[in-house]
């Protein structure tokens, strides 16, 4: 490997959940991935087993707890317990998709904060550390007792639209929610920005209401950080036609994409949908629209830099 890693200490392991990602991850750092197996008993048990010495090694293990989410986050928590037991230095989990992010309060009487929940668990055991990219609400990373460095993939997007040299563009958030996120997008474009003002009846459930800004002629743009059933997203683009925006692509950080998502893209005005790999698109979701950006080379800087500690946030200036 021609950008060969020095320092033998420094351990990547991949789990099941996006190990196209982790491979990118390793080669852009210039190590070899770990070896460990992850198999189930017959009654659908996890067992793993690391297959190489990690004692007074700094681990890093690439898992996104996507779906299946409770698979997923199982696998990470028996993976932390085994390396606690191999007498790895540090543990340090790098979650480009946080899975249960979107129950960070009680938004009704006598529901879960299952987004601290996953916190909890992350380090009763033993976690020491974790990095993650574009939490749906920042506030999570006060949950977190131990390190946590929050990346942002508005860079990576914001990039690839710099490149379509797009003219009379205006960024869309689809919430109130997310204007913080269209901001600094616009920000980097050089754009006005706009605003969906919807109300949700029931959960994946969204009714678009009106738009704030000028949007009339313009080439819009629409980012949000997950897109999970599409109909946020589509019905807004929907709505954005209507109002006279001449063209609509849209992009996101983490291609939830459950239930009719895909469908509903196809079938929408959006012209293109750009995603991350922060979550492994099965061969079904692969359309024409969709267009892949990979967050590796970052994923594999941020890691680097924790490791020689060196500042992560400069990375963004």
């Amino acid at each position: 490997m021609s950008n060969q890693y020095l320092d033998p200490n420094l351990k990547v392991f991949s789990l099941n959940s996006n190990f196209d990602l982790a491979q990118e991850i390793a080669a852009a750092i210039g190590v070899e991935l770990g070896k460990c197996s992850v198999t189930s008993f017959s009654d659908g048990e996890v067992q793993i087993n690391i297959e190489e010495s990690i004692r007074g090694c700094d681990v890093y293990v690439i898992q996104s707890t996507s779906q299946p989410v409770n698979e997923n986050l199982m696998e990470l928590l028996i993976m932390i317990d085994a390396l606690k037991r191999a007498s790895a230095k540090t543990i340090n989990i790098v979650m480009p998709y946080y899975g249960y992010a979107r129950q960070d309060r009680k938004a009704r009487a006598r529901e879960p904060i299952t987004a601290k929940l996953v916190a909890n668990l992350l380090e009763t055991a033993g976690a020491h550390r974790v990095i993650t990219l574009d939490l749906h609400a920042p506030q999570i990373q006060g949950f977190f007792d131990i390190l946590i460095d929050h990346l942002v993939a508005v860079p990576i997007l914001a990039d690839f639209f710099k490149e379509k040299d797009l003219s009379d563009i205006v960024i869309v958030s689809p919430d109130h929610g997310g204007v913080t996120r269209a901001r600094k997008m616009a920000d980097r474009l050089k754009a006005p920005i706009a605003i969906i003002d919807k109300r949700r009846p029931r959960p994946n459930v969204a009714e678009v209401m009106n738009i704030i800004g000028n949007i009339e002629g313009k080439t819009a743009i629409l980012i949000d950080d997950i897109i999970d059933t599409a109909g946020t997203i589509t019905l807004a683009a929907n709505a954005l036609v209507e109002n006279g925006a001449k063209a609509v692509y849209a992009c996101c950080t983490h291609p939830v994409l459950s239930g009719p998502a895909i469908e509903r893209i196809q079938n929408s005005t959006i012209k293109e949908l750009v995603v991350t790999n922060t979550i492994a698109l099965s061969e079904d979701k692969k359309i024409d629209k969709i267009v892949g950006l990979s967050v590796a080379p970052l994923i594999a800087e941020a890691i680097i830099r924790v490791h020689e500690e060196q500042s992560v946030s400069t990375l963004f200036d």
